[in-house]
């Protein structure tokens, strides 16, 4: 894939990827769970095998040195997923994006007892380039699980804002729960410091997305 940008330290992206043929990544809650692990784990200048990690050893307590990006936002959905973050060391994003797509492959494949690529070639990525796009990508990110229970709320509207912001809210498979709920062990995959501070308190961010949600698409 060509790119017409060149990554840069402390430049923000916006990186995502989908199953081959549009095909699901994650076949269960699991899968997950495991993959939130692997975006803590291969955030690090240690190299990474799972097999090191020692036994009764929380994933998330395990030093895998150095960050090598800030992650701002995420989202897991059944085929695909959306990573926002800062690179913070040369090459970082590039091979953070690598790392998390092969150790996830690596462990669907040998799970699922199949073989080849997962994902649809290499990650994409987009280079977000203002103050307004990086704000908007928080909302992108969050409002994907919309589609689990409102599928066209895009071209419909949102027929009961309560309810789509109670499953957001307990949508574990995001970032969302960490800017909106008490803490979590998987927060440690943020590093918030690394970003303008758009959402001083949870009322900030669900304004921002009631904002996106509360619109006429007829209008």
């Amino acid at each position: 894939m060509t790119r017409n940008f060149k990554f840069s330290i402390d430049e923000y992206y916006h990186g995502y990827n989908r199953g081959n043929d549009k095909r699901d990544i994650f076949l269960d809650d699991i899968d997950k769970e495991r993959f939130q692990k692997i975006l803590y784990l291969c955030n690090g200048s240690r190299p990474l095998d799972f097999r090191e990690i020692p036994e009764g050893i929380n994933a998330y307590d395990y030093d895998v040195g150095q960050p090598i990006v800030a992650i701002g936002s995420y989202e897991l959905m059944s085929n695909h997923v959306h990573v926002l973050a800062k690179e913070v060391k040369e090459g970082g994003f590039s091979a953070y994006m690598q790392r998390v797509g092969t150790a996830h492959t690596m462990y669907f494949n040998k799970k699922y007892d199949r073989s080849g690529g997962l994902f649809q070639g290499t990650y994409k990525a987009k280079h977000i380039d203002n103050d307004r796009y990086l704000k908007y990508i928080y909302a992108y990110i969050h409002l994907n699980a919309v589609d689990l229970i409102e599928p066209r709320w895009k071209e419909r509207g949102i027929r009961n804002i309560n309810k789509i912001n109670e499953h957001l809210k307990n949508y574990k498979f995001s970032s969302l729960p960490d800017f909106v709920g008490p803490g979590r062990i998987e927060s440690k995959i943020l590093n918030k410091e690394l970003f303008p501070k758009y959402f001083e308190s949870p009322r900030d961010i669900w304004n921002d997305l009631n904002d996106w949600l509360d619109y006429d698409p007829k209008a």
